[in-house]
């Protein structure tokens, strides 16, 4: 077995490489020798392979799927299903809010029997709804994303909205507390965002450019003059990625986003 000091490190080694969920996934299989299940081995699949499992299943089912891997690689597998079943897939995904667990089982056996996996038991109820699929739509690029949504408004346009308050684009970054834009800084390429701002309003430029030193505010606004006119869809790619970087801060606590919810922070 690994000493204590071996497995921080690798827990800490993983949890850089692949992100908290992926690391603690892998580190209980390798620590702990548990065995993976048909769900579970989805999650090391590559995108394109995932679609061609499920390509040819109900949307419900490809719901089930996409509700339980990462929204990141959900939205990668997105690509590449047919645009009418990626739809209704994502439909049937806002309106999850729970699921029999024997239904869960099934759909397990039957993956696991797919790819030659061992069984094991999934204790996972609650899955899907309006929030899991905002967060796959913010992972996927504008076009794809607006597509989807005018899919979800045709069908269900009450449902639909309750996705779109889910979901956290560029301009609401505006709203975000200094401590955390500074904290966000840190984590983002000057590249990065010089292609982001590029298309961002004033008022955005402004906020990001006021938590920076006057020296670094002087050399971005020079290096974005510098930079010429940029492709629309290099601006939105660099939006999504700052994005993803907001909401993995988040998530580890590190940054807060929105202007009043949640806890206040101290120290």
């Amino acid at each position: 077995a690994l000493g204590l000091g071996a497995n921080e490190f690798l827990r800490g080694a993983l949890t850089k490489a692949l992100g908290g969920e992926r690391a603690n996934s892998l580190i209980e299989r390798i620590l702990h020798g548990g065995e993976s299940s048909g769900l579970e081995n989805l999650k090391w699949l590559e995108p394109r392979a995932i679609a061609e499992l499920i390509k040819l299943e109900h949307p419900q089912v490809v719901a089930l799927v996409l509700a339980y891997i990462e929204p990141e690689q959900a939205g990668e597998v997105l690509h590449f299903l047919p645009a009418r079943q990626a739809g209704e897939a994502m439909l049937r995904l806002a309106a999850l809010d729970g699921l029999q667990p024997s239904a869960l089982r099934e759909l397990n056996e039957v993956l696991e029997e797919q790819l030659s996996g061992d069984s094991q038991s999934v204790q996972v109820s609650t899955v899907g709804g309006p929030k899991v699929t905002a967060e796959i739509l913010n992972r996927v690029e504008t076009a794809l994303s607006s597509s989807i949504m005018e899919h979800l408004r045709a069908q269900d346009d009450e449902l639909a909205t309750k996705v779109q308050d889910q979901m956290f684009v560029f301009d609401d970054l505006i709203n975000v507390d200094d401590r955390s834009l500074q904290t966000m800084l840190r984590e983002i390429s000057s590249e990065t965002l010089i292609l982001a701002l590029k298309g961002s309003n004033s008022a955005l430029k402004d906020k990001f450019l006021g938590n920076m030193s006057k020296r670094a505010a002087e050399m971005m606004r020079d290096d974005m003059e510098a930079k010429g006119p940029v492709k629309l869809s290099e601006v939105e790619g660099a939006q999504k990625e700052i994005l993803q970087i907001a909401s993995r801060l988040e998530a580890a606590g590190q940054i807060q986003l929105g202007s009043g919810g949640g806890e206040a922070l101290v120290g």
